[in-house]
């Protein structure tokens, strides 16, 4: 079983968009947005989409902060002067949670971010044991905990930090899908027993691209949990900002994509990209600079 949440972002209504057939681009360091694209296309079907992958500075967790937010920022000065985008989704938890204030600053479009499902999780537990499933750099980030804090204090979390996951997901959709001990292996430590015999009932997809991976992970998991999917509720967070498709809309083109090194576009995955929308597949080269 899965549960979406609200996406954490707050904007004011000067940043607001309206109007038919919106352009939304939807930005990750990979292919994580696509789940995050999926649920747009289905709550604004008429929309314009534009999905940028920064695959040359994949995965973000070996970036410092202080590099993060200067790569987001740059990438994104390019892609909001070549696509004009009526608003941007950050469908990242590292980019988020590390680079939203800084893009906000810097651009007046108006930016909608994911933070981890806390909040939702402690709603939707019932044995008061949850798991948060995410990247090493959001398990250590103290704006987790004191999300752990502030909404979950009567539940006992369990942090993973998942060192390969992500690329798991990458390699799915590039058509190299690793094996069933190892994946299972990787989410192990997510379902916990207490001494009194609860067990985790949830565990929070804190990371946009382990969705990628749900029907695998359901049916590897040693018990059956609610799995919190992001996707949705970030939708519902556009629409609420750009308002719903009219009542006739028609769905738009294919989404335009475009890669900052085109390395990981092979044969299969553009056929994954195909899948989930995305038509037209260009590389706009931005490496990334010497550390």
């Amino acid at each position: 079983m899965r549960i979406d949440l609200m996406a954490g972002a707050s904007l004011s209504a000067a940043a607001l968009c309206g109007g038919a057939e919106p352009t939304i681009l939807v930005f990750d360091s990979g292919l994580g947005g696509l789940t995050v694209l999926d649920a747009l296309r289905r709550a604004r079907p008429d929309a314009r989409y534009v999905y940028v992958g920064d695959d040359a500075a994949f995965p973000y967790g070996r970036l410092t902060e202080a590099a993060l937010v200067a790569r987001v920022l740059d990438v994104m000065e390019r892609m909001v002067a070549a696509h004009h985008p009526d608003l941007v989704v950050i469908a990242c938890n590292t980019a988020s949670t590390v680079v939203l204030p800084a893009l906000r600053q810097r651009f007046t479009t108006p930016f909608v971010g994911v933070v981890p499902p806390i909040k939702p999780a402690a709603a939707a537990t019932r044995s008061r044991l949850v798991s948060l499933l995410a990247t090493p750099g959001t398990v250590a980030r103290s704006y987790t905990r004191d999300l752990i804090a502030t909404y979950a204090g009567a539940c006992t979390v369990t942090l993973v930090g998942a060192q390969n996951l992500a690329g798991y997901a990458e390699a799915e959709l590039a058509g190299a899908p690793v094996d069933d001990v190892t994946l299972a292996a990787e989410i192990a430590p997510c379902f916990v027993t207490g001494a009194d015999g609860r067990r985790t009932d949830v565990v929070c997809l804190a990371c946009t691209h382990y969705p990628l991976l749900l029907p695998r992970l359901e049916a590897l998991a040693p018990w059956p949990v609610t799995w919190i999917d992001p996707a949705p509720a970030i939708a519902r967070r556009v629409v609420q900002l750009i308002g719903p498709a009219p009542r006739d809309a028609d769905r738009h083109s294919a989404a335009h994509g475009s890669f900052t090194a085109g390395t990981c576009l092979t044969d299969p995955l553009r056929n994954a990209l195909a899948a989930h929308g995305v038509g037209e597949v260009a590389v706009e080269a931005i490496p990334l600079p010497l550390q």
